[in-house]
């Protein structure tokens, strides 16, 4: 039947793959937009949904069900956006709607929620006999109170109640369920505002306190109560008198929340670029506006890419275009942000996991009001609802962040490159210590290459120093944390007044208890991984799922309480610098120490102020902060990551190195290295003492070609996770079975595709779900990407069962 109605495509924010067309009713026809939400019936729920597309004249197969209403005055994103939206969902096998509610800031979204109580029937039937005990249990609950959900049910009965139990009593007719909608958290931020009202009075006849409030307001036109108290400190006591004889008329107007804290000063002078930059920032400005490309900026430590970045985002602004710029890790988006708002101003608007969901909200819509035409943020920000965008950098587009672990588990850098490829923007690719992935597509030409290949006024890269840990051990007969060369190093740098970075990739005090009796590690009663000893807090603590055993937890096999606290944290370096050198400054920069908002600004704050002498950090320190006063770097021991049973291992220990090393000597000082290692013939550790890229890059891709990983193939990970340990085995073993199955039946997928396990993963056991995982390896993206999505076909209608979760990661990075 054809119709003449307006419908509408509409992707909701649940577990499934499809959309869903509307009737768009009369009313609400000149209302309706793609990038709006709307409510819609949804089975027996009234869900948010998403507009993607209007249609008339469509042929209708089934009974549609129309629009309830829509919720947003203006669209929450462009339409140019939703090909992206569907790309995303298409290539990492997710649901469309969900893909959209992970794009927009949270707590958006209107949810509808059941309320069960009691009827009158019920009431009668308390007494009855032949009902269960849970039932029973239920009714008198709900005989107290009214209208509960099934959460706050099982609540106040201390035990789960199943779902079917309810409608159980609801098929009797002794309680009734109605649904209800619940509002999003976020809001506009609304403030009073003040502005001179009808009623003129004679200024003779008013105290000198409200003459000078009625000039206040009349110089300013309008003005904000908390600004006005500001300048007349009494003016609260006197505003709603002065309201109510119509001097003055209060209103209410939304504002934005402010998440930039201190006001910046403004950088009116560019400063005059290097012979290297200008070469590079010609080349991408001739680029901009010539359509789509992708450039890899591999420019050393110190070189000068953030102003790079900032020369070629203003050629986009004198385009009329925007710009987006993602940075890896919250913790440098501060600092990225101030040099941007230093030469853009209010331009510039940031979004980020770190800003509440008002602040983010607040972003989101200065972006969509084309208030600003640039964002900095993390890997969400790839999202941002720019329509016209002309470039989009990813700085240190080598990092392991720009993957998002759960859920929609995309890459941000990735993504990136879609995003300006749709847009037929420019992406600009930053990295002293490149992804071999992205190098190997410079050196296949799917990229184009730059080069900053000197520190900015030709400082010189610091001199790095390898300190053999072995040598050290056995000269000492003990395992040192700061060895005498570093102890001696520092000593000359404090007395120099300059400023020490201490690196050690492990937060907490010690890592590795072991009970001294039966020589039992103290593991986690959820995962299986050793408990880390915090020293401050005075627990044993688990960094996968947060279980906590206070100090006198005793060994599970033995029961004694003598527990051996072996290797060493973060904190564990911070209480021997303390003792070492007790009149310096000492400062931690690691996960425990900045989870509280505000506490990662005020650390670099006092680093950039020389408040701080000796700062200890984990892999957050590595990153992109320049700080001129830092001559040397102590690298406490460098093999940590060296030996993780992951391909990529040998590649972030290179990385991390190198960009640690990369803090020191970048003002007019000379930087020193010391690197403490037990592997000093290493490859990793001899190229990164060189900060050779290009002869680590040539090892690296060497043993890459060998067996065949990415960057010379593609993978796909899938793990199954369940607490019934026999049953994810089995469950894995039939996953196993059924893509060997689909492998048999097609030739090509024979040649190009090789599948490895199922087996367990190398964390077998993680908040209290046993784990095994398959990998499939291909040579062909398009083949690996068909195969994919008949498995999850597959998993939906044959394998998954109760209680085992199977998950799929396209281009995987963590295999742990």
């Amino acid at each position: 039947m054809l119709s003449d109605s307006v419908y509408t495509e509409v992707a909701v924010p649940l577990p499934i793959f499809r959309t869903f067309t509307y009737e768009v009713p009369e009313t609400l026809i000149d209302l309706i937009h793609p990038g709006k939400r709307v409510l819609v019936p949804f089975g027996n729920r009234r869900v948010t949904g998403y507009v993607l597309a209007l249609k008339r004249g469509i042929t209708l197969h089934d009974q549609v069900k129309k629009i309830l209403d829509v919720l947003d005055d203006i669209p929450l994103f462009p339409p140019s956006i939703i090909p992206f939206y569907r790309w995303v969902a298409d290539y990492y096998l997710y649901p469309l709607g969900e893909v959209i509610k992970c794009a927009l800031p949270g707590g958006l979204n209107i949810t509808s929620i059941e309320r069960i109580s009691l009827n009158e029937k019920g009431r009668q039937v308390l007494d009855l006999a032949g009902m269960s005990p849970l039932e029973r249990k239920v009714l008198n609950v709900l005989e107290t109170e009214k209208g509960l959900t099934l959460k706050q049910i099982q609540q106040r009965l201390g035990e789960r109640a199943p779902r079917a139990v309810i409608y159980n009593l609801k098929e009797s007719g002794w309680v009734e369920i109605r649904q209800e909608l619940k509002p999003g958290r976020v809001r506009p931020k609304m403030e009073r505002y003040v502005r001179i009202g009808d009623n003129i009075p004679c200024k003779d006849s008013l105290s000198t306190v409200r003459r000078t409030i009625l000039e206040v307001v009349s110089d300013y036109g309008e003005i904000s109560i908390s600004a006005l108290k500001k300048v007349v400190p009494t003016a609260g006591q006197l505003m709603k008198r002065m309201a109510s004889d119509q001097y003055l008329k209060i209103i209410e107007k939304p504002v934005y929340r402010d998440p930039f804290g201190e006001p910046i000063e403004q950088d009116t002078h560019a400063p005059i670029l290097t012979s290297d930059q200008k070469s590079v920032v010609g080349e991408i400005k001739n680029a901009l506006g010539g359509g789509f490309s992708t450039y890899l900026l591999y420019g050393i430590t110190g070189s000068g890419k953030t102003e790079v970045y900032m020369q070629a985002v203003a050629s986009v602004l004198e385009r009329g275009e925007e710009a987006l710029i993602l940075v890896p890790e919250i913790a440098l988006i501060s600092q990225m942000e101030r040099r941007f708002r230093a030469r853009f101003g209010e331009k510039v608007a940031i979004l980020h996991s770190g800003l509440s969901e008002g602040e983010r909200y607040d972003q989101w819509l200065r972006i969509v009001r084309k208030e600003v035409q640039i964002a900095i943020g993390a890997r969400s920000a790839v999202f941002a609802p720019f329509e016209h965008l002309g470039l989009v950098v990813v700085d240190e587009e080598h990092d392991d962040s720009y993957k998002q672990e759960t859920g929609l588990r995309y890459h941000g850098r990735d993504l990136a490159i879609v995003r300006a490829k749709m847009a037929g923007a420019v992406a600009l690719l930053g990295s002293a210590t490149p992804s071999v992935q992205s190098f190997y597509n410079v050196k296949t030409n799917k990229y184009k290459g730059l080069n900053l290949l000197r520190r900015i006024e030709d400082r010189a890269l610091p001199e790095v120093v390898i300190v053999d840990l072995r040598k050290e051990e056995e000269r000492t007969r003990t395992i040192p944390i700061i060895t005498s060369e570093l102890k001696e190093e520092m000593s000359g740098t404090l007395m120099r007044g300059e400023q020490i970075l201490l690196f050690l990739n492990r937060r907490g005090y010690a890592p590795y208890p072991v009970c001294a009796r039966c020589g039992k590690v103290i593991c986690c009663k959820n995962c299986d991984i050793s408990l880390t000893f915090h020293h401050e807090a005075k627990v044993f603590k688990c960094h996968y799922c947060g279980f906590t055993e206070g100090m006198g937890a005793r060994c599970r096999h033995c029961s004694s309480s003598r527990i051996r606290l072996l290797g060493m944290g973060t904190e564990r370096v911070e209480e021997t610098v303390r003792k070492m050198f007790p009149e310096a400054r000492v400062a931690r920069m690691d996960r425990d120490t900045t989870s509280r908002k505000g506490a990662l600004i005020k650390i670099l704050k006092g680093l950039r102020h020389k408040e701080i002498d000796i700062l200890i950090g984990t892999q957050m320190v590595t990153k992109g902060h320049d700080f001129p006063n830092i001559t040397l770097v102590g690298i406490i021991c460098a093999d940590l990551s060296l030996n993780f049973p992951d391909f990529r291992s040998g590649e972030r220990t290179f990385q991390v190195l190198a960009q640690v090393a990369g803090r020191a000597g970048r003002g007019e000082k000379p930087g020193r290295v010391i690197l403490q290692t037990y592997n000093p013939e290493h490859f990793c550790i001899e190229t990164a003492k060189k900060q050779d890229y290009i002869a680590f890059y040539e090892r690296e891709i060497g043993y890459r070609n060998a067996l065949r990983y990415p960057p010379l193939s593609r993978l796909v990970l899938i793990r199954v996770e369940g607490r019934d340990e026999e049953r994810a085995a089995q469950c894995a073993r039939s996953l196993g079975n059924i893509v060997r199955d689909h492998i048999k039946k097609r030739r090509e997928f024979q040649e190009i595709i090789e599948v490895l396990g199922p087996t367990n993963a190398p964390l077998p056991r993680l908040q209290n779900q046993y784990r095994w995982q398959l990998l499939l390896k291909g040579s062909n993206a398009g083949s690996l990407h068909e195969l994919t999505q008949v498995l999850v076909q597959d998993l939906e209608r044959s394998i998954r069962k109760k209680g085992i979760r199977i998950m799929v990661d396209v281009d995987p990075v963590f295999m742990l």
